[in-house]
């Protein structure tokens, strides 16, 4: 029993050396394999490093050279005091224009042949309108924002269907960029504001303020339109020598509506409203006038 056992781990131990000398001359076999393989590919190898050396140098400078295109366009168009969105919108299509162009000619120098490239993007472009016609819209309202100029950059607009305004920032190729007044960015589609109703409220130097106020049926009609009058005449932002109204404006159910009608500057619209609407309150409250809050007054008759 004894020198069966002996014999059996003798065998065991033969057979795992048999592997280790298989498997290490199956591996030196691979790597002679994969070294001659290397020595015989070594020129093409070497060229195939040498055009990614090549397309990476070529890169870099055309980076530095789209840079200093769109630096010479620029300075021309503020030159020929083009407006802001037009030198914007500009500046973005040459950008992508100028990089379609650069990677194009890398990758024929990467041995693509030219026409068969041609041809993808013919089929592509086909499939990719069918795709992409919201941005094609898009692209489409940013020229058409540029040649008809609905508004420009530095106008405070009002888009009226989700009622998004700010002043706007920038006129890209598909997009169109506000600022709001709390400093928040709203990006718009070019397209939406194209094929929807806006408001220009800048494109005007002047504004007019349209103000509204209540008061009490039992209040001095007269005394309160001499009270505005006054603070209209002492507001240094009213024009003088423009329009100014202050009427009855409708009979309400639980008061009179009092209207105000003046010019201001497009830039002091704002401020200008708020000291009218503060001092025509506090001029109310000293001199006794109501401005009531909606009310019902019920009548109980007898039997």
């Amino acid at each position: 029993m004894e020198g069966e056992t002996t014999n059996g781990v003798a065998q065991t131990t033969q057979d795992t050396v048999e592997e280790v000398v298989q498997t290490t001359q199956d591996t030196v076999a691979e790597v002679g394999r994969l070294t001659s393989y290397i020595q015989e590919n070594i020129p093409a190898i070497i060229s195939f490093g040498l055009k990614v050396i090549f397309a990476i140098v070529v890169f870099c400078l055309g980076r530095i050279l789209i840079k200093w295109i769109r630096k010479i366009v620029g300075k021309s168009l503020e030159r020929s005091n083009v407006d802001k969105g037009v030198e914007q919108f500009v500046d973005s299509m040459l950008r992508f224009g100028l990089y379609f162009v650069l990677i194009f000619t890398i990758a024929t120098k990467f041995g693509v042949d030219a026409a068969s490239v041609a041809a993808v993007i013919a089929s592509a472009g086909v499939t990719l309108g069918f795709a992409l016609q919201g941005s094609l819209s898009n692209f489409a309202g940013g020229v058409l924002i540029l040649i008809l100029k609905p508004f420009k950059v530095g106008d405070y607009i009002i888009e009226d269907t989700n009622k998004n305004e700010g002043t706007v920032k920038e006129i890209q190729i598909f997009y169109t960029k506000l600022s709001t007044i709390d400093n928040r960015i709203i990006v718009i589609p070019n397209g939406m504001l194209t094929n929807n109703s806006l408001t220009n409220v800048t494109e005007k130097d002047e504004r007019q303020l349209d103000l509204r106020i209540s008061i009490s049926y039992h209040a001095d009609i007269r005394r309160a339109k001499e009270i505005m009058e006054g603070i209209l005449r002492d507001e240094s932002a009213v024009l003088k020598d423009a329009q100014r109204n202050v009427f009855v404006a409708e009979l309400a159910d639980s008061a009179v509506i009092l209207g105000v009608r003046a010019w201001v500057k497009s830039d002091e619209f704002w401020p200008a409203k708020w000291r009218l609407l503060e001092n025509i309150k506090l001029e109310f409250t000293d001199n006794g006038i109501e401005i009531p809050y909606p009310q019902m007054t019920v009548h109980m008759g007898q039997e």
